[in-house]
């Protein structure tokens, strides 16, 4: 009995972020043999790998939504409010293959990324122009999801990182960013960190961005039956938001229940998706091996 249970929340679980051809891309990327850019047990491979990357990836959209250019290029270009199911499990997919991939899918599907990225441009609504394959965008984008993965995974994962090992996860992620188009991509925490602190002064609430924000938390598509345990993860992932950004996010900000309860809600909800992805399949890194948070 339990372990149908497990075995049925695991594919469901699976067919939501890997999306409805999830194992036969799953097949591809562990099952074609050939040199990878990393070693799957390195720490790019552990933190991708873990079930906190729900509660990362969460994070990394809420904090994204504060660049007015990021967030008015996904609003007017990613179609999230339509298939956000679908938006999901392309970022699982780029996750999976540049992380556990052969070198060569891993290129290709940053290659796809990049053409894509060129043909995305827009205004912001204060009339500035913005392009996706604007490097300074691009580096945004990736210190936040970069950020919001270590965070989580160093609250919520099986075995949270070393010092060390947490500046060679910023590094091996600034690999794959410089390929995407980042210029100086941070290789150090402590220079991840000063690179959001950088940031700070051009973030801003937009429209879109409240607009974001509410169909994340108040509005996902899914089931009435799925949405507690949904709201849990997005607790989680509030819970991990830098102070200063939840008050123009209008978030809530309550640092005992984030230490307390939400922390307790938090890991009772990886534990139990690490648990449900662990038998039957290669192990409870598979959904994210095809993913988490991310773009």
């Amino acid at each position: 009995m339990i372990s149908s249970v497990r075995e049925r929340l695991g594919e469901v679980l699976f067919q939501r972020v890997a999306g409805p051809d999830g194992a036969v891309h799953r097949e591809r990327i562990h099952g074609t043999p050939g040199p990878r850019w990393f070693d799957p047990a390195s720490p790019i491979g552990r933190v991708h790998g873990d079930a906190s990357m729900f509660v990362g990836g969460l994070r990394a959209v809420l904090l994204q939504t504060l660049h007015p250019a990021a967030m008015t290029a996904v609003s007017e270009h990613s179609g999230y409010r339509g298939d956000m199911w679908g938006r999901v499990a392309r970022t699982s997919r780029f996750l999976a293959v540049t992380t556990f991939g052969p070198a060569d899918d891993a290129q290709q599907a940053v290659d796809i990324v990049r053409s894509i990225h060129d043909r995305i441009t827009g205004v912001v609504d204060d009339g500035t122009p913005y392009a996706a394959s604007d490097p300074h965008l691009l580096l945004w984008v990736h210190v936040a999801e970069v950020d919001s993965f270590l965070t989580a995974h160093q609250e919520y994962g099986a075995r949270p990182l070393t010092d060390a090992e947490c500046d060679e996860y910023v590094a091996q992620t600034a690999e794959v960013a410089r390929r995407l188009g980042v210029v100086d991509p941070p290789e150090t925490r402590a220079e991840l960190e000063a690179v959001i602190e950088a940031f700070r002064p051009e973030l801003r609430v937009t429209d879109h961005a409240r607009e974001a924000v509410s169909y994340l938390i108040w509005h996902p598509p899914l089931p009435l039956a799925a949405r507690p345990a949904y709201g849990v993860l997005v607790a989680a992932a509030i819970g991990l938001m830098p102070p200063w950004s939840r008050r123009p996010l209008g978030l809530p900000s309550h640092p005992v229940a984030d230490r307390t309860v939400v922390r307790a809600l938090g890991s009772l909800a990886t534990r139990t998706i690490r648990w449900a992805l662990a038998p039957g399949r290669e192990s409870a890194d598979d959904l994210h091996r095809t993913h988490a948070q991310t773009g």
